[in-house]
Formats: structure tokens, C-alpha cells, sequence
């Protein structure tokens, strides 16, 4: 009982203060005093030399730890002096071992370290932050209005963009959540109720979608960013969204500003109010699974890649579903629907002419161009040149093949009858082209090789492109993605890598390499070059992202804005300034990650093994175990990268799920998963203090994929 009591308080129990110890870390011999390493309470030392957790000593007596050696010998320092001296040893690696060797007083010092440089206002680009909203009644009926909140006939209070959220402990959307049975996904998973699957906005107008219901918000110049719109609750989860805002007064009254979810075959569609109330359009069916869902002008487009297409028109007020060949990529540019399919063809609808052109329940597509090798087109990209006489614009269309080409063809308005002609080949991927984008400046293009992006500059003419000198091979990179191999970890379309922006602007792709990071990459489309990264202020991860360009204000000077909007794993959703970003380039790393940031990403996930060949796109992410990591390129550097972390025990697991016990109770319990101490697995969080950041979320199985 004494012994026990001894133990309970920390205090050693064994030898006397001066006793000389001899440790073995990791292969290097240390000698100190048993007061030297006892003198923090209930440490990893104090229990070791207490007899609370058993020893494993080497050949010559030295008490063998298994631990980094060189990040030890500054610990021992700070043991015996109180002094911290880091000696060139990372931050975070000084502070994981702190945490796992039980001492509080250096991992106070070192959390107080990081902090000087992070803010739970975040940095200059932080823009805005909207709280997670109230968890809406259940869909009742069809034409059912639900305004910003009619909720026991008063409004719920809406906070500015510019405040954090109060405490609100269970309460709020969270709590209520958590009290309902969400039902699962089509694809079998379990769903997160409470986070962000997908964002997207339109002009200043912004949709957010939960596992259940969606929500709108809106800008205005006095007041910000103010929610305007819920949704009923719905019976199944969102898995696309599409939004409209056109501006006020247009031709088409109510139906200038809609808003679209999709799941499985259903789509439902809304009419929203600038006043702050919506409209229920209707439900409408594909008949197959939704795979692509946005709008053209004020057309609600589905697409499968079965084939089927269907069209909402918002004059006619008619839906129209038809079959077309296997659909694998689409653009839009002006009023011109371009669909590529697996038989190597380009078809094309014009859908300003809908109304006149439908016939016995029929669409006119028409066939534009077909590949010569007959190969998929797996990837489109339009662009529509300034107008320069009164035949009209030149058609320029890139677009990716399932063999790994390049093709760029031109449409002349004078020759409008006799079809595009090729007007370039490029033949530098070996995998399935995914993305490509035809822009003033850059042609752009990402194969399924881990996001292997290949960039070249375009000549041009009168603002048509040119042979003379012709593109110009600009930069190869990658854009390193990983998504869950268990489905976990937000949407995967919404967590489009890009590229985003105007067509005669800058464009950037936007890199999140693990699903449970908290922290985004914005890169350059042409280069690769940094512009900026940005952490989640509130430390939760980020489960969508996307970019919208916003409308300047009609005070003097101002221009559109750049946002970058992340929505985050507990319902928030935040804003970051990449027009304040942009304008300065120059002063970030000149490349992609530092080894040093991939190899911290890493650190939150624990990696798959990827398929035997490149995914396709579409397909799922294979549900291999264990895993290896593939290279990072950049344009600047060449460096190849390889992670490799084993699983944790499932006791290491559960502690880190309580986030919580004594230092003695996690070693007992991991003393009695197994009896080899050689090598003591990475221990669990430790309580948070005054200065505690975040609990790390636990590791995911991830595989390598491209968006």
C-alpha cells in the first residue's frame, strides 16, 4: 500500500538523489543523476526509475530507451540546467519527444515557442469566419419556404464574417447532430454530420453543403457576409452542388439566383430571394448516379458517365434527360455545352437555344470533333477568344486523352461549316490526362500520375493563338493529393485541386496533401510557385475548399476580389484574401512543399499502398492496408520523397481518442499490450494546458490518388 501510494504521488522509490544513471537512447550512451531526471513529477523518468513501468537494460547495465538520440541530448540539457537549447533540432520533433518523455515544463515552453508565430485570428490573408449555423427542421413538404432561420417565430442572430465563434460546448448544429442518426452514404460509408462537404460560390454569393442540409450567404458592402438561406433538413446526404447568382433585375425574375443538391439520381433544386427566403423548384431524376452538376448561364446541367444528360431550362420550366455516348469530361464557355466521351469525340449543345431547339422531347447534340487516334477525351478545356470582327470569336479547345495527349484545336468563324482543325499535339504524359486548361497566357495540363501537372506558354496574335514562336514548354511539377482509403475525411469533390480563376488571370491550383490537414497550399497553375499557405485558425481540418471571385464594391477604387473559402470538420467556414496574396508573390519558398512541410503533412495520416496502375478518373480509392509514398516534384527541385509509419497498437488508439489518463496509466497500459519495450510507439496526446494547442485528429489509411 505504501509503495502504492508512493507511486500515486510521482515520487521516486528507488536509490538515492545521486545515484549515477547510464541510459542507452537509441545506441548512444548518456550518464546523469537519478535527481536529474526525477525532478519533474510523474514524467516518463520518474516512473521508470521508480519501478512503475519495467526497464530493459543492455549488455552492460545501461538502461536502453529506444528513442532519437540527438534530440534527446537537448532534453537532458534542459534537465539539468532549466535551459532549453534546441541545437538545431526541429521544433516539433523537440516537442513530440517532450510529450512522450511526460515533461511539462519544456513542453509549455516549446508550445509557447510555436505560438509566437500562430494566431487563432490567423495571418494577414485571414479574411473572414462564419460560425457552423442552426440544424433545420426536417423537409416536410415539396414548396416548403425556409427563410435564414424561422425558428420559434425569431430570427436566429447571424455573426459577422470578422468574429470568432463563441464556446458553444455541445450546443449549436454540433450538439444537435450528434442526437440524430444520419443516415449512410450510397457508397456505404458512415457520414460526418457536422462538417463541410462542399463549398461553392457564384458573383457574392456563397453555398455551403452538410451531410443533410445546405446553406447560402451572401454579401453585402455595409454588413459582410450574411446568411440569407437554410434548407430543410433531407432524408439522404448531399453529394454535388451547384450554384447561381446572376445579377438583380434579370429577364428571369425569381430564378436569377438558384441552388442545386444532388445525391445518387435525385436532384433538388431551389429559387432564392435576396430578402433571405428560397423556394422549392422541384425534384428531378437522372435515372443514373449524378456525377457532375453545375450551371450554364441559368440551365441546371446532370451529367453521368453512363451517357445520360439532363437539362433543366429555367424558361421553359422543363427538364430534359437524354443519352449521349459514355461521358468523361465536360466544359462551358458562354452559352456552348462541350461534352468529351469515350469513343474520342467532342459533342456540343448550345443552350441559349433550348427553347427553339427542342423537338419531340429530343436535345440536338451535335457532333464537333473527333480525336484521330479515337482515344477518350478525358479531359476539356474552352476558350473563347476576345471578339475581333463580326463573324464572331475564335473556339480554341485543349483537351487530355485517356492515352496520355495533348491536343489543342482551333474553330475559325469563318469556317464555321467545316469544322475545328488540330492545331497542336503534345505526347508528354504516360498516364490519363484528368485536367487540362487553355488560357490566355498557359496551357495547363494534370495527368493520374499523383497530380503530375505539365505547363507551356502560348503565343498569341490579336488575342488568337499563334505558331510563331508557339508554345513553349514552361514547367513540370506535381500537386501531391491523398484522400482517405476509407471514405473518411469530406468529399471528394469538394476538395478539387483546380486550377481556379479567370481565364485572363493568374490561376492556382490549391493543394491539401493529407484529408485531416488543416493547412492549404495555394500554388501558381503555370509554375508551381508558391503564393501562399494558410492553417485553419480555429486547428480543425479542412474538409472542402474553393476559390471565388468576388465583385468589387461601388466605391471609388475598389476592384474584384480573390477568395479562397475552406470549410472546416467542425461546420465552420473561413476566408483567406489570395488578392493580398497574389499581389505578394514573390515572398514565398520560390517552389512547392519543403521536404520538411511533406514529411509534417505525413505526420497525420497513416499511408496506403497504391493501386498497381494509375487510377482512372472515377475510380475508387483501392482499400490496400499498408503502405509506400511516391516522389514530389516541383518546378524548382527534383527532390524524392518516401514516407513509411506503421500502425498504432489499438490501446495507442484508444488513448489518443480520450486524449486524456496520466503518463503512468498510458505506460501501464501499454505494458500490458506487449511485453517489448524496445521500441515504445509514439504516445498519446497529453492533457491540454493553458497553452495546449489542438489534439491531433487520429491517423487515416490513405491512398494515393488524382483529382
Amino acid at each position: 500500500m505504501a509503495a502504492a501510494a508512493t507511486a500515486a504521488e510521482g515520487l521516486p522509490s528507488r536509490g538515492p538523489p545521486g545515484e549515477v544513471i547510464h541510459l542507452n537512447v537509441g545506441g548512444k550512451r548518456f550518464s546523469t543523476s537519478r535527481q536529474t531526471l526525477t525532478w519533474i513529477p510523474d514524467s516518463f523518468f520518474s516512473s521508470l526509475l521508480s519501478g512503475r513501468i519495467s526497464t530493459l537494460k543492455d549488455e552492460t547495465g545501461a538502461i536502453f530507451i529506444d528513442r532519437d538520440p540527438t534530440v534527446f541530448a537537448p532534453i537532458l540539457n534542459f534537465l539539468r540546467t532549466k535551459e532549453l537549447d534546441p541545437r538545431g533540432v526541429h521544433g516539433s520533433s523537440l516537442l513530440h519527444e517532450a510529450q512522450f518523455y511526460g515533461l511539462t515544463p519544456l513542453v509549455r515552453r516549446l508550445q509557447l515557442r510555436e505560438e509566437l508565430d500562430r494566431s487563432s485570428c490567423g495571418n494577414v490573408l485571414f479574411n473572414g469566419y462564419l460560425p457552423p449555423p442552426v440544424f433545420p427542421v426536417k423537409r416536410r413538404n415539396r414548396h416548403s419556404l425556409v427563410g435564414p432561420q424561422q425558428l420559434g417565430g425569431r430570427p436566429a442572430p447571424v455573426r459577422r464574417s470578422n468574429t470568432m465563434p463563441p464556446n458553444l460546448g455541445n450546443a449549436g448544429l454540433l450538439g444537435r447532430m450528434l442526437d440524430e442518426k444520419t443516415p449512410p452514404s450510397p457508397s456505404g460509408q458512415p457520414e460526418e454530420p457536422g462538417m463541410v462537404r462542399l463549398v461553392c460560390g457564384h458573383h457574392n454569393w456563397i453555398a455551403v453543403a452538410y451531410t443533410q442540409f445546405l446553406v447560402c450567404y451572401r454579401l453585402k458592402e455595409a454588413s459582410g457576409w450574411q446568411l440569407v438561406f437554410s434548407s430543410p433538413r433531407l432524408d439522404w446526404p448531399i453529394e454535388r452542388l451547384a450554384l447561381t447568382a446572376r445579377v438583380p433585375g434579370g429577364a428571369l425574375g425569381e430564378h436569377d439566383k438558384m441552388v442545386a443538391a444532388a445525391t445518387g439520381s435525385e436532384i433538388l433544386l431551389w429559387a432564392l430571394q435576396a430578402e433571405g427566403s428560397g423556394s422549392e423548384i422541384g425534384v428531378f431524376h437522372l435515372g443514373v448516379p449524378v456525377e457532375a452538376l453545375f450551371f450554364v448561364g441559368n440551365q441546371l446541367i446532370a451529367t453521368s458517365h453512363t451517357g445520360r444528360i439532363g437539362v433543366w431550362n429555367a424558361v421553359t420550366k422543363h427538364w430534359q434527360v437524354q443519352e449521349v455516348q459514355p461521358i468523361t469530361s465536360y466544359d462551358a464557355a458562354g452559352s456552348f455545352l462541350l461534352l468529351g466521351c469515350n469513343n474520342g469525340s467532342i459533342y456540343y449543345v448550345d443552350v441559349q437555344k433550348f427553347p427553339l431547339r427542342m423537338k419531340d422531347n429530343d436535345l440536338l447534340v451535335s457532333e464537333l470533333y473527333r480525336d484521330p487516334a479515337e482515344d477518350g477525351v478525358t479531359a476539356l478545356s474552352v476558350y473563347l477568344t476576345p471578339k475581333t470582327s463580326d463573324s464572331g470569336n475564335w473556339i480554341e479547345i485543349a483537351y487530355g486523352t485517356s492515352s496520355g495527349g495533348v491536343r489543342v484545336i482551333v474553330q475559325h468563324p469563318e469556317t464555321v461549316g467545316s469544322g475545328p482543325q488540330l492545331f497542336q499535339t503534345f505526347t508528354v504524359h504516360r498516364s490519363p490526362v484528368t485536367k487540362i486548361m487553355l488560357s490566355e497566357k498557359h496551357l495547363i495540363s494534370v495527368c493520374a500520375d499523383n497530380n503530375h501537372v505539365r505547363t507551356w506558354s502560348v503565343t498569341r496574335f490579336r488575342g488568337m493563338i499563334s505558331t510563331q514562336p508557339g508554345s513553349t514548354p514552361l514547367a513540370s511539377f506535381k500537386i501531391l493529393a491523398l484522400e482517405s482509403a476509407d471514405g473518411h475525411g469530406g468529399c471528394s469533390a469538394g476538395n478539387d485541386i483546380g486550377p481556379y480563376g479567370e481565364r485572363d488571370d493568374q490561376q492556382v491550383f490549391i493543394q491539401k496533401v493529407v484529408p485531416s490537414a488543416s493547412q492549404l497550399f495555394v500554388r501558381l497553375s503555370s509554375t508551381g510557385q508558391r503564393v501562399c499557405s494558410v492553417r485553419s485558425v480555429d486547428g480543425s481540418p479542412t474538409t472542402a475548399f474553393t476559390v471565388l471571385e468576388c465583385e468589387g464594391s461601388r466605391r471609388l477604387g475598389s476592384r474584384p476580389r480573390r477568395y479562397l473559402l475552406t470549410g472546416q470538420a467542425n461546420g465552420s467556414l473561413a476566408m483567406w484574401d489570395l488578392t493580398t496574396a497574389m499581389d505578394g508573390l514573390g515572398q514565398a519558398p520560390a517552389g512547392g512543399l519543403t521536404e520538411q512541410e511533406l514529411m509534417e503533412q505525413l505526420e497525420h495520416c497513416e499511408l496506403a499502398p497504391p493501386a498497381p496502375s494509375a487510377p482512372s478518373r472515377g475510380s475508387l480509392p483501392s482499400p490496400s492496408p499498408r503502405i509506400s509514398l511516391t516522389s514530389l516534384h516541383s518546378a524548382s527541385s527534383n527532390t524524392s520523397l518516401s514516407g513509411h509509419r506503421g500502425s498504432p497498437s489499438p490501446p495507442q488508439a484508444e488513448a489518443r481518442r480520450r486524449g486524456g489518463g496520466s503518463f503512468v496509466e498510458r505506460c501501464q497500459e501499454l505494458v500490458r499490450s506487449g511485453p517489448d519495450l524496445r521500441r515504445p510507439p509514439t504516445p498519446a496526446p497529453w492533457p491540454s494546458t493553458s497553452l495546449g494547442t489542438p489534439l491531433t485528429p487520429p491517423k487515416m489509411k490513405l491512398n494515393e490518388t488524382s483529382f
